[in-house]
C-alpha cells in the first residue's frame, strides 16, 4: 500500500470534492494524509485522513474577489507556507501528492522533493479552447493596471518563488490551473466544454459525492412536493434582498420552498410565505434529492451535483467561473441563466414556471445525471490514481536498471 498526500487551498469547494477519495483510498488500505487550514481538519479526519495543519491562519478570501487579487494571494500564501510544508512532508515521505489545480504550493512541494504528483480540478479544466478565468488576459492586464499594488505584488512574490524553489512546469501566470501527468477533473466529459480537445492525462471522472453528515433537525421527507431549492452558496455575499427575491418568486409555484442563506441570517430576510424554509445551511444531496428545481450561483460542485440528481438548474452567476457554468448548463439544455441585475421576482418565476413546465429541461438534466452516473465519481478517481502510483513505481524501476533518472529522448 502507498503513502498519499492531499494538499488544497482553503476553500469548502475545492476540498469538499477531494473527502470521498481520500475516505476511498483509505477504505482500499493507503495511508492518507491531508495538509489543510484548522478550518478543515474536522470534516478531513472524518473522510480517515492524517491531518497536518498549515502554520498560520486560514487562507483569508481576496479582497476585492477578482483573479488578479486571487492570483497575488495564492502567490504569497504559497511562499509562506512552503518552508512549514516541505518539513511535514519529508517526514511523512508520500508515494504520490495529489494538490488542487488551484494550489500552486503542492504543485511547487512534488518538485522539491521529486514525488510523482497528480492534479484535481473542481471547476472545468481549462485550455487554450476553454480560457481560464486567471489566465493572461486583457480583463487581468486591465486589473494589474487599475490596481498596481495587486500587480506588482503579484510580481514579487512570484519572482521570490522562482528563485527560492523548483517551479518547473508551473504556470508563470494561472497559478489556478497547475497541472500533472495525471489530472482529475470532478464533472462528466459530457459537461465539460470541448472535452474532446484535452489529451488522456485529464480523466473526467465526474461529481466525487460522498456521504455527508446528517442533520438530526431537517427531515426532508416532511418537505412538500414541489420542492423547490435556492442557494447562492458561502463564498460570495449577495446579500440577503436576492434571497428574498428568490424566496417570493418560487413560493407560488412551489409545495415547500427550501432557501439555504449562507452567510445571511434567515430573519435578514423578513417575513416570508409559509410554505418557504429558510435556513442557514440545508443538507443539499438530500434536498436535491426531493427537488424539482434548483436555483443556484452556478459553484461547480453545486451544479455537478444538481446534474448528478438529474434536476433542471437556474443559474445566477455571482463571479469566478460561475459565468462559463451557466453558459454551459444553457448550452445542453439543463437549465435556464440569469443575471443578477435582472433577477426580479417577477423574471425569476417566469423562468421557473417554464423550468417546471417544459419537458425538455427535465430531460437534458436527466441525460447529464447519466453522463455523471457513468464517469465514475470517487472510485473511479481511486482507480486512477492507483493506477498512476503503479506506473509511477513501474518508471523507478526502469530507471534504476538503466542507472538513470533521465527520461528517453
Amino acid at each position: 500500500m502507498s503513502i498519499v498526500s492531499f494538499l488544497n487551498i482553503g476553500m469548502h469547494g475545492y476540498v469538499n470534492p477531494t473527502l470521498p477519495i481520500v475516505a476511498e483510498l483509505v477504505r482500499r488500505g493507503h495511508t492518507v494524509t491531508y495538509h489543510t487550514f484548522p478550518a478543515f481538519a474536522g470534516k478531513i479526519e472524518a473522510a480517515g485522513a492524517k491531518v497536518y495543519l498549515y502554520s498560520g491562519e486560514d487562507m483569508p478570501l481576496p479582497d476585492p474577489p477578482i483573479p488578479l487579487a486571487l492570483l497575488e494571494e495564492l502567490a504569497r500564501t504559497t511562499l509562506g507556507l512552503l518552508p512549514g510544508l516541505l518539513s511535514d512532508l519529508r517526514r511523512v515521505g508520500p508515494d504520490l501528492i495529489v494538490h488542487g489545480a488551484a494550489c500552486p504550493w503542492g504543485a511547487v512541494a512534488a518538485r522539491e522533493l521529486d514525488v510523482p504528483a497528480a492534479a484535481t480540478f473542481t471547476t472545468f479544466a481549462f485550455n487554450r479552447q476553454v480560457p481560464s478565468p486567471t489566465g493572461l488576459s486583457r480583463a487581468l492586464v486591465a486589473a494589474a493596471t487599475a490596481r498596481p499594488r495587486l500587480g506588482w505584488g503579484y510580481a514579487r512574490a512570484r519572482w521570490a518563488l522562482r528563485r527560492s524553489y523548483d517551479t518547473g512546469g508551473l504556470p508563470l501566470i494561472d497559478l489556478m490551473n497547475a497541472c500533472e501527468p495525471l489530472n482529475l477533473v470532478f464533472t462528466s466529459s459530457a459537461f465539460q466544454p470541448g472535452a474532446e480537445e484535452f489529451d488522456p492525462s485529464y480523466r473526467f471522472v465526474g461529481a466525487s459525492v460522498g456521504s455527508r453528515p446528517s442533520d438530526p433537525g431537517f427531515d426532508a421527507v416532511r418537505l412538500e412536493d414541489p420542492v423547490l431549492y435556492a442557494s447562492l452558496g458561502t463564498v460570495f455575499d449577495a446579500g440577503p434582498a436576492l434571497l428574498r427575491t428568490f424566496a417570493i418568486a418560487l413560493a407560488p409555484l412551489g409545495g415547500t420552498v427550501v432557501v439555504s442563506t449562507g452567510q445571511e441570517e434567515p430573519a435578514d430576510l423578513g417575513p416570508l410565505p409559509p410554505n418557504v424554509l429558510a435556513r442557514r445551511s440545508v443538507p443539499q444531496l438530500q434536498v436535491l434529492d426531493r427537488a424539482a428545481l434548483f436555483v443556484t450561483h452556478g459553484g461547480m460542485n453545486s451544479v455537478n451535483e444538481a446534474m448528478r440528481a438529474g434536476v433542471p438548474t437556474l443559474v445566477v452567476p455571482q463571479g469566478a467561473d460561475q459565468p462559463l457554468v451557466a453558459r454551459r448548463v444553457v448550452e445542453l439544455g439543463a437549465g435556464l441563466a440569469l443575471r443578477t441585475d435582472d433577477a426580479s421576482a417577477e423574471t425569476v418565476q417566469a423562468l421557473a414556471r417554464r423550468l417546471l413546465d417544459e419537458p425538455r429541461f427535465r430531460e437534458a438534466a436527466a441525460a447529464q445525471r447519466a453522463a455523471q452516473e457513468q464517469a465514475g465519481g470517487a472510485r473511479r478517481a481511486a482507480d486512477e490514481i492507483e493506477r498512476y502510483l503503479g506506473e509511477a513505481r513501474q518508471s523507478v524501476l526502469i530507471d534504476r536498471a538503466w542507472g538513470s533518472a533521465e527520461p528517453c529522448r
